[in-house]
């Protein structure tokens, strides 16, 4: 079975579409568990089960972010193979079983990722290596794992948790395996963790622009901390 774990908070339109998306895919057995991190107005669980029947709703007391809300989720999941699956991503209706299918026959591979859409762009990934990861990150954090080897998230980070949690996940040993094809989409939001700002923001002059100057710090504080937790250059 396959644990599909959902950090939640305050984006029900974005997680209607999701749990849609989730209802229709093919042949594997999975369950949901959605972990509402402190939402001013907390989910509908009815709502919710009205998408897929058994989904269970887990609740934070107080906001703590989305690596909390993961790690309640990872704690509460019981299948053989967990996916954080973000709450305003819609997939393949084959996603899951072909991510499945890899780790069902490869036994030495720990992990399965794919290309991905977000806002205007689609990113085409490349095979997996630790190496490459060193430089920069390009995996996304909704990857198919197998329970035993899914850590939990550093909950200190900001943000590149994501770069951070592969990163550890490759230090441990763990493999992972890249299907080339585009296999979910990420929903663009206004606000929040969920935003695609082109790399040409990061450069001469549009980096001296207030909004992004502020967005360009708070990336390259969080590249600072998570090349110096890893020892990275």
């Amino acid at each position: 079975m396959i644990s599909i774990v959902i950090p939640y908070y305050a984006h029900e339109r974005e997680i209607l579409n999701t749990l849609a998306s989730i209802s229709l895919q093919e042949n594997v057995t999975y369950e949901v568990i959605i972990v509402d991190d402190g939402s001013p107005i907390p989910l509908d669980e009815t709502l919710v089960q009205s998408y897929i029947k058994d989904a269970i709703v887990l609740r934070h007391v107080q906001n703590k972010g989305a690596p909390a809300a993961r790690n309640t989720g990872l704690d509460a999941a019981s299948g053989s193979y967990v996916i954080f699956w973000d709450a305003d991503i819609t997939a393949d209706p084959t996603m899951l079983l072909k991510m499945q299918k890899v780790l069902d026959t490869q036994p030495h591979i720990d992990m399965v990722y794919s290309n991905f859409v977000f806002g205007p762009k689609t990113f085409y990934l490349r095979p997996f290596s630790y190496e490459a990861l060193k430089v920069r990150n390009y995996i996304h954090s909704t990857s198919l794992l197998r329970k035993h080897v899914a850590l939990h998230w550093d909950e200190s980070l900001k943000k590149l948790q994501d770069w951070d949690y592969w990163l550890t996940f490759s230090e441990a040993g763990s493999m992972g395996y890249w299907i080339d094809e585009v296999l979910f989409s990420v929903g663009e939001r206004k606000e929040g963790m969920s935003r695609w700002i082109p790399s040409i923001a990061y450069c001469a002059p549009f980096r001296w622009l207030p909004y992004i100057r502020t967005q360009v710090q708070k990336y390259k504080e969080a590249e600072r901390i998570v090349k110096a937790k890893h020892a990275l250059p």
